[in-house]
């Protein structure tokens, strides 16, 4: 097993960063994510670190388990439990997967399972022994399955007031006990020789025991060391904890190892790093810098006041100028070296009996007391967390947190390169971001703080809308991310970490409420939902479905068709969409209005969502009285079919480069009319039509419990059915393409457009089957309710549109009262030449009402019945003769009769 894994992470470090064999037991040369420089290196037989080989411009580290986690999360898969080695598993686990020596832990741990009910999946664990027959255990098979229950305690037992120690461990014996929180990161620290406990939490203060040992031991108690996570609880847990123990009697110091790179680092992290080092010597030196450096930290963590630790700092590193934050609130510190020696001289001078105790190393630290300056510059302390850029806009920002002392509260938000550059512009931003939050300090106290803390920032990608990431291939909604059906949670500092992919979305809309707790997800509105609406319900639910993958389906068959939901009112049409709505999670919204939108609102509207519906209603109007009405455009949504721009801007910029932002969703009408358009927007469209006629007084009920479904309940669908989002596309795939040459072999199809619309709506009924409980009977109403709307899309599309046949009624009486034709000025047989003006003049002498010549003329190009040939062809009139009695020549639109 040692060797087949091995084996596998070096075949994928050569092939995904070029790493090469070099002279000695290292592979070198490969390209480094961070930089793209070629310095990337490992160890040749233990590749379970890599690291960038420029050190001080870049120095990124990254464990092979974070790179490739498919290989280190099903260790029943890869290392099998059998009877002859029944822990194989858990063994595997903590030397692979940890990095732990076994002879080391030997006999402290089993090999269990778990089964979770509500999750129904189960996992190998690896299992520890607590005190009062209890136990703590750890998941090692896929643990993302469990959401945040990756490890558990027994149930019903509690840990408060204990901790785990190990049992190599003597505690009558030991100087200096360090207090971690995991019992991996104990384990991890004996490995370099410091006795350590597990205290299982942050919050855990394990009073219980340390009253024992204080009982035991007496006046001879060893040196607590609170080596807690470096997070803000942790923090603030570590303080406390030091208060309470030094109540106690303990003599108490703190750890904290320093988080860089933006990853959350803890000891068993550290101790991997340590292994990787090259001999025993360079490894024992890493160690003692490390710990040294940890130490300094914890110590900066319990300075009492902002002198001292501004002194803590300067003896670190002895440079005379610098900022730090205490408290929350920002300080510069400022070494006057007069002041100093003149403080330091009067010291080994003095007369006092305190001063001449004092030895050398004491003196100068009094000193640096008394003649340190430190300034306040901010009553509150800005943090730059990750550096943001969008390639498409070719806009960047840096990300900030602003922390406040007292009640601990913190605002995050952005800056701009040119906010950060200039005090004047960071006091301002930083007032407008952050209530009465002040900075006083100059432009180049500002230049240093920023060279400090911008150096060596992580990079989180942006989009600039809600859903799918096509370029990422993830899902990114407003608090959650999916990615290959693994459901990621926004960290701390707001944005989703996925390994090797750290990105956020920088939309505001729209909200999305999902709730990842699967749980309290509920099946029952499926047959609410059936029982309301039939199969026309179970159609529009598929194409809703199927909208969550359709930059995929494009992606694949160059296509998604757009859904229209037709129906008198009170048809249900705003019930259902906004019911699904609600399965994405997002709360009373059924869409929005074109003809009363401005095209740049249009425009962000199809851009703000990928993978999501995006719902026009009330497009199409009826004429009130023969009265125009405004009307939408619909060719403009002709290119979205296929997944590309409805509309281009220009960049402001002094160049030509314009922005065309892709249609990355799926556009759904709903109205009350059907669309009024040319035959190309008509192929792309499947066709839903509702009526009320089989509303009953219970389906009413059935609708009404529907509406009052809370968001909580049904928002899971959208995580079930993205989690079978490879199964969902290979179904549409294999499916589609059967369907489609199924409809083509009905005689009354022609059109392959039809066809493939048609054939993907089938497809998608099926995969909707994969998430859902549907019955063979649901599932057979909607494939024949699909091929209806097959049928009757391409008998819609032979049809002329009505003012198209209204017109050539009116055509047919007003030519028809002269013997050799009123309108038709055309010389050839089987031709109409007809001159819009004299027809507008004819009809209206008639008393006959005419559409608007120029909505006539848009549709007139439609027509099939007689078929359109040409607009504003010039005709030798065969009816009309000029003043010298010759043919007079008039514009027409020519057809052919049929």
């Amino acid at each position: 097993m040692n060797y087949d894994l091995h084996h596998q992470v070096v075949q994928r470090l050569k092939a995904d960063y070029g790493l090469k064999p070099a002279a000695g037991q290292w592979l070198r040369g490969g390209t480094c994510p961070a930089c793209g420089k070629r310095e990337l290196y490992t160890h040749a037989e233990h590749p379970w670190l890599v690291r960038c080989g420029r050190q001080s411009k870049c120095g990124s580290e990254y464990h092979v388990k974070d790179l490739y986690d498919d290989l280190f999360d099903d260790w029943s898969k890869r290392a099998p439990a059998s009877e002859q080695q029944p822990t194989a598993s858990a063994r595997a686990y903590l030397e692979f997967s940890r990095g732990f020596r076994l002879e080391l832990i030997e006999g402290w741990f089993t090999q269990e399972n778990y089964f979770d009910r509500e999750a129904n999946a189960g996992s190998a664990t690896v299992r520890f022994p607590m005190e009062g027959n209890g136990y703590w255990e750890r998941l090692i098979d896929r643990p993302h399955r469990f959401g945040k229950k990756k490890a558990r305690f027994m149930p019903g037992y509690s840990y408060r007031g204990k901790w785990w120690c190990p049992p190599c461990v003597d505690l009558l014996e030991v100087d200096e006990l360090w207090l971690v929180e995991g019992i991996f990161d104990a384990i991890a620290l004996l490995h370099h020789g410091i006795a350590a406990v597990s205290v299982m939490s942050s919050n855990g203060y394990p009073e219980e025991k340390l009253r024992e040992l204080k009982a035991r031991r007496g006046d001879s108690l060893p040196t607590l060391v609170w080596a807690l996570d470096n997070e803000p609880g942790a923090r603030a847990y570590t303080r406390k904890h030091v208060r309470k123990a030094r109540e106690l009697g303990y003599r108490c110091e703190a750890a904290q190892i320093p988080q860089r790179a933006g990853k959350k680092t803890d000891w068993n992290d550290l101790h991997q790093r340590w292994m990787f080092e090259g001999d025993e010597e360079e490894r024992a030196a890493k160690v003692e810098r490390d710990l040294e450096e940890a130490r300094h930290q914890g110590a900066l963590l319990l300075a009492e006041n902002a002198s001292e630790k501004g002194v803590l700092m300067y003896d670190w590193d002895e440079c005379n100028e610098f900022h730090f934050g205490f408290d929350n609130r920002l300080y510069w510190f400022k070494l006057d070296l007069d002041k100093f020696h003149k403080a330091k001289q009067r010291l080994m001078e003095s007369d006092s009996h305190e001063d001449r105790l004092l030895n050398e190393r004491q003196i100068r630290d009094k000193a640096l007391r008394e003649c340190g300056a430190v300034v306040r510059l901010a009553n509150c302390y800005p943090q730059a967390l990750y550096y943001m850029r969008n390639e498409v806009t070719d806009e960047s920002w840096y990300y900030f947190r602003i922390d406040f002392p007292h009640d601990g509260g913190s605002v995050k938000n952005t800056f701009t390169a040119a906010q950060v550059a200039a005090a004047n512009e960071f006091k301002k931003r930083l007032l407008g971001i952050a209530a009465g939050a002040i900075y006083t300090g100059t432009g180049q106290q500002l230049d240093r703080i920023m060279e400090s803390q911008l150096g060596r920032l992580k990079t989180v990608k942006t989009i600039d809308f809600i859903g799918y990431a096509k370029e990422h291939g993830c899902y990114v909604f407003n608090d959650v991310a999916v990615k290959d059906g693994q459901v990621f949670s926004l960290n701390e500092e707001d944005f989703f970490d996925m390994g090797r992919l750290s990105i956020k979305s920088q939309s505001q809309s729209p909200i999305l409420s999902i709730n990842t707790d699967l749980h309290a997800y509920r099946e029952e509105w499926l047959e609410l939902l059936w029982r309301c609406f039939g199969a026309k319900g179970l159609v529009v639910l598929a194409f809703w479905f199927g909208s969550l993958f359709a930059e995929q389906i494009r992606q694949r068959q160059k296509s998604y068709p757009f859904l229209e939901v037709v129906g008198e009112a009170g048809a249900g049409k705003s019930t259902l969409i906004e019911f699904l709505w609600k399965l994405f999670g997002r709360l009373e919204y059924e869409g929005f209005d074109p003809t009363k939108s401005t095209p740049a609102s249009r425009a962000r509207n199809f851009a703000q969502v990928g993978n999501m519906p995006v719902v026009l209603i009330e497009s199409e109007r009826e004429k009130v009285d023969g009265a125009p009405t405004k009307q939408y455009d619909w060719d403009e949504l002709k290119t979205a079919y296929n997944g590309r721009s409805v509309r281009s801007t220009g960049v402001k910029n002094n160049g030509n480069d314009t922005r065309e932002p892709p249609f990355r969703g799926a556009l759904v009408v709903s109205q009350n009319h059907a669309v009024n358009a040319s035959e190309p927007i008509l192929q792309r469209i499947v066709h839903v039509s509702m009526t009320s006629q089989s509303h009953t007084p219970a389906s009413k009920a059935m609708a009404e419990k529907l509406e009052r479904m809370p968001v909580d309940q049904v928002s899971g669908f959208m995580l079930k059915a993205l989690a079978q989002e490879a199964r969902v596309l290979e179904v549409v795939t294999d499916q589609a393409p059967v369907y489609e040459q199924q409809l083509l072999e009905l005689p009354e199809i022609r059109t392959v457009r039809i066809a493939k619309n048609h054939s993907q709506l089938y497809a998608l009924v099926d995969a909707l089957a994969e998430v859902l409980p549907l019955t063979g009977e649901q599932i057979a109403a909607a494939h024949a309710e699909v091929c209806a709307m097959a049928i009757a899309r391409q008998q819609a599309i032979n049809a002329d549109h009505p003012q198209v046949v209204e017109f050539w009624e009116l055509y047919d009486f007003l030519n028809g009262q002269d013997e050799k034709g009123a309108l038709n000025h055309a010389r050839r047989e089987g031709v109409i030449a007809v001159n819009l003006n004299e027809f507008a003049e004819m009809a209206a002498n008639k008393r006959q009402q005419v559409p608007p010549l120029t909505e006539l003329k848009r549709l007139l190009k439609t027509s099939k019945h007689p078929k359109f040939i040409e607009a504003n062809k010039v005709v030798n009139s065969c009816r009309m003769l000029d003043a010298f009695d010759k043919p007079k020549t008039l514009r027409c639109w020519l057809f052919q009769e049929t």
